[in-house]
This record gives C-alpha cells, sequence and structure tokens, in this order.
C-alpha cells in the first residue's frame, strides 16, 4: 500500500513508520518538525520506500505522487510541557489539521486512522477506562488544549464517516513510552530516567500514589496496525493494563540504572489525572490484541536509548 502518517518525525509516527516499512508499504511522512526530531526521519529515510514531506497539516496539503491507501494521523504536541506554549497550535492541529486530513481521506477513498488519548477520560470517575465512558474533563483547565481538542478530533471523524462515508478508525492511546521519545518530554518516564542517569534527584508529582499503565510503544503500534486493517469504527483503546503508581515507576528506573538518585516529591500540577488504566475488552475481542512486552523490559530498553544519547 501507499501509506500517509502524519506526524512521522514524533515518538509513535517514527515507530509506526518504521513499522509500516517493515511490513513492505511505502510511506510518505508528513511532519512539521514542531516537535518532532531530525534523528527520525533520517533513520526512516534509510528505506527507499520512505518519503519525507515537511508541512503542516492545518495548512493546504500538497503531497504529490498518486492516490494513499492508508492515513495515520500521529501529528500534534503531545507532551504536557508544551500544553501552556503551543495550546492553540494543539488546538489548530486538531480541528483544521484533522479536517484536512479527513478531505485526503474522502477524496482518495482511504482509510484514515486518528490517533486519540486516554485524556478524553480526564480525571477519570470510572476505573478502569471503559470507550463508553464519556470522561470528566475540565474544558478550560491548564490541559484542555490537548484534551478538548482531541475529543473534538473525534467528533469530526465520526461526522466524516457518517456524513462522507469515509472509513475511520480512532485509537485512545495510553500511557507509551520507548526508544526515540524526546529527552525534554515533560513526561514522567524519560524525566526520570535523564534525571537518574545524571544522579540528579527524581521528581515526583504531589506523594506519587497517582497510577498510570506504562505501554511499550512496538504493542502499540501492533494494535494500531490491527486497527486500521479490522473494519471495526469506534474508538478502541490500546495501552497496557497493569496499572502502576508513579512513585513505583520512579523506584524502577532508579533500580535499573543502579542510580544514586533520591526521590524529592514536588507540587502537583492542576487537573493531573488521580489513576489511569485502559479497559481493554474491546481490543482483545474486536482486534485479538493484548500488550506482550513486561514493564521491566520495556523500561530497560528505554534507558539504554537514552545513554546513547
Amino acid at each position: 500500500m501507499r501509506i500517509l502518517v502524519a506526524g512521522a518525525a514524533g515518538f509513535i509516527g517514527h515507530h509506526l513508520a518504521k513499522r509500516l516499512l517493515g511490513d513492505g508499504h511505502s510511506v510518505v511522512g508528513l511532519d512539521s518538525l514542531t516537535t518532532g526530531q531530525p534523528r527520525n526521519v533520517k533513520a526512516l529515510a534509510e528505506n527507499g520506500k520512505f518519503e519525507f514531506v515537511r508541512g503542516d497539516i492545518a495548512e493546504p496539503i500538497s503531497v504529490t505522487g498518486g492516490k494513499f491507501d492508508q492515513i495515520y494521523n500521529m501529528a500534534c504536541p503531545a507532551s504536557p510541557v508544551d500544553f501552556k506554549h503551543k495550546a492553540i497550535e494543539i488546538m489548530t492541529t486538531c480541528s483544521a489539521g484533522v479536517r484536512n486530513l479527513l478531505d485526503l481521506a474522502h477524496r482518495d477513498g482511504a482509510v484514515f486512522l486518528q490517533a486519540s488519548t486516554s485524556e478524553c477520560y480526564g480525571d477519570p470517575q470510572v476505573h478502569p477506562q471503559p470507550e463508553t465512558y464519556w470522561g470528566n474533563v475540565n474544558p478550560i483547565g491548564p490541559r484542555s488544549p490537548y484534551d478538548e481538542g482531541k475529543r473534538f478530533a473525534e467528533a469530526l471523524t465520526t461526522s466524516y464517516r457518517r456524513l462522507h462515508g469515509v472509513s475511520t478508525r480512532i485509537v485512545r492511546i495510553f500511557n507509551t513510552y520507548g526508544p526515540a521519545m524526546r529527552a525534554d518530554d515533560g513526561r514522567a518516564l524519560p524525566t526520570f530516567i535523564m534525571q537518574a542517569l545524571k544522579n540528579e534527584p527524581i521528581t515526583v508529582h504531589g506523594d506519587g500514589s497517582q497510577t498510570r499503565s506504562f505501554c511499550y510503544v512496538d504493542d502499540l503500534v501492533d494494535g494500531i496496525v490491527r486497527l486500521a486493517a479490522s473494519d471495526y469504527s469506534e474508538p478502541v483503546n490500546i495501552g497496557n493494563d497493569q496499572e502502576v503508581t508513579i512513585l513505583q515507576a520512579a523506584k524502577d528506573v532508579v533500580k535499573l540504572i543502579g542510580s544514586r538518585s533520591e526521590i524529592r516529591c514536588v507540587e502537583r500540577p492542576a487537573d493531573d489525572p488521580e489513576r489511569r488504566r485502559p479497559d481493554l475488552a474491546r481490543a482483545r475481542q474486536v482486534l485479538g490484541w493484548s500488550p506482550k512486552v513486561a514493564r521491566d523490559i520495556g523500561f530497560a530498553r528505554t534507558i539504554e536509548y537514552f545513554k546513547s544519547l
């Protein structure tokens, strides 16, 4: 197939493009490099079936070479450090950007997969979170540009399916980690790893009792590819349902690195979710998918990547 991956220079987009190339497809990577990393593009360009186009999906999209069979939208600043300074850019990407890609999918008759997020559930009052849960989101809070942007993107994607017959998929991605993350990502795991490698204090928000469910990127990508190949149009959670406290994750990193770092508790950000764990019943039933990579193995691989930097 000929496939467009928007956000191919980003963490997940890079791994997705790599997987699709490995499966023998031709891939066009579209990225503005606002938060994407040039080294991710360079690695993909070693494959002759990869073409890189620098561009912003919120602007008119001009990609030559024929029609696309699939379009994956992984393009959007997704780090907590971006929510404040790139708030309007995030919301524009999730509105005008998603619409531009949907128009392209409509024109080409392509399958369109929208990368959504567990942030759609906000600070959930239902646990674990099934796709039928509508969420508990603060529409004007500090996380709202991303939370509400992604919720709007889901509604827009669904509207194109209902009104124009576009073949759409929606994946709600839970906390994902692995090689090719940004060191300054702002998320817990890369922050812990970089601090531990330097033997600096590990900064844990609050008392660290809040939970996350960390999914290794290869598992996530496998679920995304399976979803695109299905005919299922409702949102599907993809993540790992092994819940762990942030404090325990920090201790795991210190132990795996053999760091001298001490753990220091700092002020917790506003609207930081208390618990986060996906209900994976739909992914297991519809896609035959389950996460495979254990946390200690995935953490070790990620640590080795950051060491290499």
